[in-house]
């Protein structure tokens, strides 16, 4: 394998891949968390019993990271109140029953060619645009590097073994990522646009040749886990390395997803915020689908329009089965919600001790040691786990995928981070 050291090859599982995206009736209720993003959350601005329209700005806040937040549908707001994210953090969240409307407040579109590139970059921030690969940091700081870039990276890798939200829409949208891309690419001032998807996606890795001619290039990637991630796709396209505790434009360049490209399109050509995503729902469900869906949508509602789940139910997750996050009750779509993933009935198998194989090492894109560093966690020995680079781990979970000895890793891991950031305080 090339591109990067490690990484895994999940069995592959996309379900849904032909399938084209249907749009899902809308809910009679949406839940909008007042936080989205990586930052701070926003303050509510509106009162329970206000009657708010489709796009409507509902949150927003004077902390420089930040998003705002917009409704998703028209009708009421019934509540606010704190409730969970699919992360399983309780956020304050603005809760709007349907009019059966849809009526729609939009912003005046722009022509990004007699744009400024200060207007483009309020446009997004005011569009709520946030990165759709899982992520999340607002698109309008990423946009606004503090030292100069030559190239932006749209990446449609889509590593993990179900989801095909991505795949989807280069298939059907491919013509707003490419504009949507134009337009990022702008604001960045560079001329280098490239478009990374791995090589189990022919199909569209043909189609957006054709539709880039002339403003980027497509770059073939072989499969492997994980390459969505953009420290590790950077190395695998530019053969560029980004430093312990730095980030992309620290090796010049700014990678984004490909739905954020098309958000950005949406914002600026159409004047359309950020109140829907493709969302794939996969797994035990009588039909897998992938489903355009509006923020704040709850997971039962996806699983209804599935035909619910089949078969024992072990766990439903959001994302995929490598990096996503297991939820134990009803929580909405959010900006970030790229998968809905319904897990049935597999053997449990207890954890047994390590025999030091190093395959978790050979596996580690980070080249870090990972069950050096589960000791370390253990013993509560929070100093050595920073000199060991605990916090440079991207809880990819490749290690905890190759273990023999069924080492819960990255959860041992991320109890880690918040000892050290207890340690920090």
């Amino acid at each position: 394998m090339s591109g990067f050291k490690g990484g895994v090859h999940p069995k592959i599982q996309k379900l849904t891949g032909y399938k084209k995206t249907e749009v899902l009736p809308l809910p009679p209720r949406v839940v909008i968390p007042l936080r989205q993003h990586l930052g701070a959350p926003c303050d509510p601005l509106v009162e329970k019993g206000a009657q708010v329209k489709t796009g409507q700005k509902i949150g927003d806040s004077t902390a420089p990271v930040s998003a705002p937040v917009h409704a998703s549908i028209s009708g009421t707001v019934v509540e606010l109140s704190p409730k969970r994210l699919p992360t399983g953090e309780k956020v304050l969240s603005v809760i709007i029953d349907s009019d059966g409307k849809d009526e729609w407040i939009k912003m005046p579109a722009l022509d990004p060619e007699k744009s400024s590139r200060e207007e483009l970059l309020q446009r997004v921030r005011e569009a709520g645009i946030v990165g759709m690969g899982g992520a999340g940091f607002p698109t309008h700081i990423k946009l606004n590097p503090p030292k100069k870039v030559d190239t932006l990276l749209i990446n449609g890798v889509e590593c993990e073994p179900y989801i095909t939200a991505d795949h989807r829409l280069m298939l059907e949208e491919g013509e707003k990522v490419v504009e949507g891309a134009k337009i990022m690419a702008k604001i960045l001032g560079v001329e280098r646009i490239l478009i990374a998807i791995e090589d189990n996606k022919p199909d569209a890795i043909e189609h957006m040749q054709k539709l880039s001619e002339g403003v980027g290039r497509v770059v073939k990637l072989k499969t492997k886990y994980p390459q969505g991630d953009e420290r590790h796709l950077l190395k695998a396209v530019l053969g560029r390395e980004v430093p312990a505790g730095g980030l992309p434009f620290d090796v010049g360049a700014v990678v984004q997803n490909v739905g954020t490209a098309k958000a950005v399109y949406d914002a600026v050509k159409l004047g359309i915020p950020l109140v829907e995503r493709i969302v794939t729902v996969t797994g035990e469900v009588a039909e897998p689908k992938n489903l355009r869906v509006r923020v704040g949508t709850p997971f039962t509602y996806l699983l209804q329009q599935c035909g619910g789940t089949v078969g024992k139910v072990r766990k439903v997750v959001a994302g995929g089965p490598m990096m996503g996050f297991a939820v134990h009750e009803d929580v909405p779509v959010i900006k970030t919600t790229g998968c809905v993933l319904v897990m049935g009935e597999v053997k449990e198998e207890e954890e047994g001790p390590c025999i030091r194989c190093g395959r978790c090492i050979e596996a580690c894109p980070m080249s870090l040691m990972p069950t050096h560093l589960v000791k370390l966690v253990r013993a509560k020995d929070f100093e050595a786990c920073l000199q060991y680079n605990l916090l440079s781990c991207d809880e990819c979970g490749c290690c905890a995928y190759v273990c023999p000895s069924k080492i819960p890793i990255v959860h041992v891991i991320r109890e880690g981070k918040k000892g050290v950031r207890r340690l920090r305080k």
